[in-house]
């Protein structure tokens, strides 16, 4: 039995050690780290706990021989801070705050991004932001994925940030994609209406399931057609996790470069899905007024559709 790291160190506390063959697996672990078994399940279930390198579940029952090793990750800091990041700001105002968000930026603080993110630029550019989602997600009404480019609203204080909420629940916030999905899709549109929870065979992933999920619905048009793949407007109704990656999936048009719900490889060399939030449309939450931004796609993203063009002229 060991452990690597301290309090000292800014290294994650790594153990390594064998069980009692027969004991579950949250059980023996609980025992050795002196931890509470909720907070052993949760590095479970995080994947922070590995069986001779694989990640099993919680009553996996330990066998003669395994070796289990455990990261703890380093505590997660008490508030975002700011770093000077620069922003593609489209709008600004005393209210709200309009960004094109790149591809590659995680929106805000979590763990293995506590550093670097939207959240982080947000708080070096400006002194106010709402706090109602707490000191790690000032002023974040809703999310993008990392590996999705595109537009975001920001509330600055919790007026507007009540107000953009409540518009996002009723679904008149108005938010359409750009993706570029496997395969040939032949009708000209469509909507997916398939509830969206955990995957109950990996709980990093979400998925279309009928227990303990979320009503998630999705419109589609068709923009092109190339030899094996479909250029989409995407808009959404509702607003659950990865809803458009795991709807594209279960259609079995899963968006290209997804590194999660779609092929592991692509001719692109592409890390990160071909989706980018295109446009939104929100009502001003002082003025009332109707407001409509755009953003074009990312000059990755539209290499790439210059590239299926060229396939099939």
């Amino acid at each position: 039995m060991n452990s690597t790291g301290s309090e000292d160190s800014p290294q994650p506390e790594v153990w390594e050690f064998g069980l009692a063959a027969g004991l579950r697996l949250d059980v023996g672990v609980t025992g050795v780290l002196d931890k509470s078994r909720s907070f052993v399940q949760d590095l479970i279930a995080a994947g922070q706990v590995k069986v001779n390198g694989l990640i099993k579940k919680s009553n996996y029952k330990v066998r003669e021989g395994d070796r289990i090793v455990v990261t703890i990750p380093m505590p997660r800091p008490a508030a975002a801070e700011p770093e000077n990041i620069p922003l593609a700001i489209l709008y600004e105002d005393q209210d709200v705050l309009v960004v094109n968000k790149a591809q590659g930026m995680v929106v805000h603080p979590a763990p293995g991004a506590w550093t670097g993110t939207l959240v982080n630029a947000l708080l070096y550019h400006c002194q106010n932001l709402s706090g109602i989602n707490g000191v790690l997600r000032p002023g974040i009404v809703h999310r993008i994925d990392k590996d999705t480019s595109g537009i975001l609203v920001v509330a600055k204080n919790d007026d507007a940030h009540q107000n953009l909420a409540a518009q996002l629940k009723v679904h008149s916030m108005e938010r359409k994609y750009l993706a570029v999905v496997h395969g040939v899709i032949a009708e000209p549109s469509g909507t997916v209406d398939a509830p969206i929870g955990r995957d109950p065979a990996d709980r990093k992933r979400m998925a279309v399931v009928m227990q303990h999920s979320k009503t998630a619905v999705t419109h589609y048009t068709v923009l092109e057609r190339f030899k094996d793949m479909t250029y989409l407007e995407v808009h959404l109704e509702t607003g659950r996790t990865h809803q458009i990656r795991v709807h594209m999936n279960y259609l079995r048009h899963p968006i290209l470069g997804d590194p999660v719900y779609g092929p592991s490889k692509n001719r692109f060399g592409l890390k990160g899905q071909m989706l980018h939030a295109a446009h939104l449309g929100f009502f001003h939450p002082r003025s009332g007024d109707l407001m409509r931004f755009d953003a074009p796609v990312p000059e990755g993203f539209a290499q790439v559709i210059k590239k299926l063009r060229e396939e099939i002229s």
